[in-house]
C-alpha cells in the first residue's frame, strides 16, 4: 500500500493535536463510571498546521500546509485514517512526547537561534505549541547517534572512567531547553 505525504501527515498530526491539551492532576485519575464524553465540536473544523524539514530543500521547520479535522464517509482501504470515538475510554494517558536523541539534538543545534526558539515553543510550550509532557533519551550511543560511544570503559566496575562529556555538547543542553520550555 502506497502512503502519500498528506495522508501520513494527517495521521501523525492527529495524535499531536489530540494530545495538545495541558495535563492536569485529574488527567492521571481513572474516569468515573459515567464519564461525560467530550463533544466532537472541540476537534471538528480545527486546523492543523503542517511544518516540514527536508534535506536538499529550504524547508527548515517551515509551514507547508494546513489541514482541517472534519467528518468523513467510510474511507477506502488505501486511505490512512485515524478514528476517534470520545465516548469510549480504554485507558488513561499520561502524556505525549518524543525521543531526545543525539540526532535530534545535533540537528537542533544547527538551527539559527530564532528557529531553535520556534522549535522549542512548537513542541514543548503548552500555550504556543503542542505541549509535549514526556521525553525519553538514550544512555550511551544508539542508532540515532552520529558516533559510537559509552559512558564507562568496559570492565570498569568501579566506574572510575565514567564520563558524559559527549552529551554535554548537544544532548544535555537540548534536554535542558526542552524542560525549561515545558515549565519543568
Amino acid at each position: 500500500m502506497k502512503i502519500d505525504r498528506r495522508s501520513f501527515l494527517v495521521a501523525s498530526s492527529s495524535a499531536l493535536v489530540l494530545g495538545k491539551g495541558k495535563l492536569s492532576p485529574t488527567a492521571y485519575e481513572q474516569p468515573s463510571e459515567t464519564p461525560e464524553p467530550p463533544g466532537l465540536e472541540r476537534i471538528e473544523a480545527r486546523d492543523v498546521a503542517v511544518y516540514t524539514t527536508a534535506d536538499k530543500t529550504n524547508y527548515r521547520l517551515s509551514p507547508t500546509d494546513k489541514l482541517t479535522f472534519k467528518p468523513m464517509v467510510q474511507p477506502l482501504e488505501t486511505q490512512i485514517c485515524v478514528f476517534v470515538d470520545p465516548s469510549k475510554r480504554a485507558q488513561t494517558m499520561v502524556g505525549i512526547g518524543g525521543a531526545l536523541t543525539d540526532a535530534s539534538a545535533e540537528v537542533f543545534a544547527k538551527l539559527p537561534p530564532a528557529r531553535q526558539r520556534e522549535f522549542m515553543d512548537a513542541y514543548f510550550d503548552a500555550n504556543k505549541g503542542i505541549g509535549y509532557t514526556l521525553g525519553r533519551t538514550n544512555i550511551h550511543s544508539c542508532d540515532f547517534s552520529s558516533a559510537s560511544y559509552t559512558y564507562v570503559n568496559e570492565g570498569d566496575k568501579e566506574l572510575k572512567s565514567f564520563n558524559v562529556n559527549h552529551d554535554k555538547q548537544f544532548r544535555i543542553p537540548f534536554i535542558k531547553q526542552a524542560l525549561a520550555t515545558a515549565g519543568g
